[in-house]
Formats: structure tokens, sequence, C-alpha cells
């Protein structure tokens, strides 16, 4: 779908373009002088919760993601809002509250907006940034012997589709819209502060997905601890009664083919490897002598950060291990 863009706009044309079409990467970058460059960003989607601020404010997060995955500070966002005719104004205007409070904290304003009629509501940002261009942390950097970090706990497909099914405890609900919420922030500073060699934020593609656009690009793979992906409470529960969000089982289908099995995986496990996740942690590969600082420092700040695998010799695929 993409190929005629790239066709439109060739890279070779278009120095100033550092990050854009010619490979996937969490934001478009775009160099302005020596010492400075603007990263672009956009994203938006349904509701994944019932309530309205939590709605804004998670999906507020998860557009500031990216910037935070090139290595970025977000300056300003535009709101992004479609909202049926019929329903309560009141319920939009908690929306944008929630929102525009996760933009605040992260230190950026938001300066305008765009809204539609839809039948069903949406909202997101996009979202302007900076980055010095010597510092914009990729995909494509991963190397041999580096350790892989995630910092935020898998499972927000299947928390939320257990609470779309009005199956859902909640205290599970809480910890994960909680941890949507949560802005990758201070998880992307601390990163800045270690050897790190690529990043990515997890989102719609899941573990699996996000983690085969790092290792391809870097022309290696990624090995993969099965026993230590870490959970949200309640996910490996709900994914045992078998309660997959649609997506799931779309990344299974088409990533599957790169991911290989050197171990046995229960169902509920695996399908925390395919699970889309909504305002994910960021995944890292850091050199292999600064991975227990930066998980410290991950840790000491509240992240529910750890260690899930390392980069091996390989051309893009996941190697799964028991």
């Amino acid at each position: 779908m993409l190929r005629p863009l790239s066709q439109i706009f060739p890279q070779s044309n278009y120095p100033q373009i550092l990050v854009g079409l010619s490979e996937p990467d969490d934001a478009a970058v775009y160099q302005l002088d020596a010492e400075r460059a603007i990263i672009s960003t956009t994203d938006f989607f349904p509701p994944v919760v019932d309530e309205p601020y939590a709605f804004g404010a998670i999906a507020a997060a998860n557009a500031l993601s990216d910037v935070y995955a090139m290595g970025g500070q977000p300056l300003l966002a535009i709101n992004l809002v479609a909202f049926p005719d019929d329903l309560d104004k009141g319920i939009l205007t908690e929306i944008l509250r929630g929102g525009a409070d996760k933009v605040k904290e992260a230190g950026a304003v938001i300066a305008g907006g765009h809204s539609i009629t839809d039948a069903e509501p949406k909202y997101g940002l996009s979202v302007t940034g900076v980055v010095s261009p010597q510092r914009i942390i990729r995909k494509s950097g991963a190397q041999v012997g580096d350790r892989l970090l995630l910092s935020k706990a898998l499972g927000t497909g299947i928390v939320t589709t257990a609470h779309k099914r009005d199956l859902v405890e909640g205290e599970h609900l809480a910890a994960a819209v909680q941890s949507m919420a949560r802005l990758n922030r201070h998880a992307a500073e601390l990163a800045q502060r270690h050897d790190v060699h690529a990043m990515t934020d997890i989102t719609g593609f899941g573990l699996a997905g996000h983690g085969l656009e790092m290792a391809r690009l870097g022309s290696v793979d990624f090995a993969i601890d099965i026993d230590r992906l870490r959970a949200l409470p309640g996910a490996l529960g709900y994914a045992r009664q078998g309660i997959f969000p649609g997506g799931l089982q779309r990344n299974a289908d088409y990533y599957g083919q790169w991911v290989k099995p050197e171990t046995d995986m229960p169902a509920h496990q695996e399908a925390l490897l395919y699970d889309p996740q909504t305002s994910g942690g960021l995944l890292v590969a850091v050199a292999a002598d600064a991975a227990d600082a930066l998980l410290a420092d991950l840790l000491t700040s509240g992240e529910t950060a750890f260690e899930l695998g390392e980069v091996v010799a390989g051309a893009g695929e996941l190697l799964i291990r028991g």
C-alpha cells in the first residue's frame, strides 16, 4: 500500500528526511539544522475502556509514545476527534480533558485540533517533537550480544477484551488502565543515559510484530525467553479462558511464520507474544554491560520492567526459548 508513496517521494530527493518511508520506524524525523530535528507522528483509535477521561489519557499517552521511542521530547499536539451527533457532548469534554492532562504531564501543549462526525467515537493526537540528529534512537541498531528489556508488562489487549465481554475484575482493569495511561517519558529518558542501540514501543502488532521489525532492520535474531514475559494482573487467567482480542489472532497468523519455538509454548503464554498492546512499553536493545544498570533504574522509577532475552546472530526471526 505504501509503495506508491515511496515512488512519489524517493528518499534520495529529500535528504532532510532522516527517518521516513524508506524503512519502518515509530515516527518521521525531519532535520532542521545540525543541532535540531523535528519528530512528527499521529495515532488515534476507538475507546478501549468505558470511562471517557481514562480513554482520553490512554489515547494521548499512546500517541506521545512514538516521540519517546525515537529519543525525542514532545513539543505540541493537535487533537484528532470523531464523535457521534447523538452522544452527550459531556463525554467528549472528558475525553479531551484526559488527553490534555496527559499532554501537560508530558511537558507539551495542545495547540488545536480537528473533529468530524462519526458513528463511533475516536480520539488521538498528531504530535510534534524535537530531537538532536545525533541522538535519534532507531529500530535498526540492535547488535549481537545486546540484552532485551521491556518497560511495561504485557496483556492490555487481553484484559480490555475481558472488559468488553463484562468478564473483567475491577482490580485487573484498573491495573491495565494505569499501565496504558503511564507515559513512556521516564523510561525513554533513562534509556538515553545508557548504551542503548535500538528502541521501539510495543503497540498494535504486539511484542512479536514490533520485535520482528527491530530484528529485521538490525539483521539479527531476537532470542526471547517465554518464561520471562511479565503479564498484567489477570491477563494470563483470561488467556487460559480463551479470551483473546481479534487482533491477537491476526498478529499470530502473519508474524507466526518468523517465530521459531525452541520450547513448548502453552497457549496462554504464547498469547503474550501476539497480544496487541495499547500504549505498551518500550522494547530496548541495550549493551550487555549496561543492561543491569538500566533495568535497576527502570524498576526504581516505578516501571514494571523486565529482561526478556538477548540479541543473537541471524537474519530477522524470533527464537522462543524456555
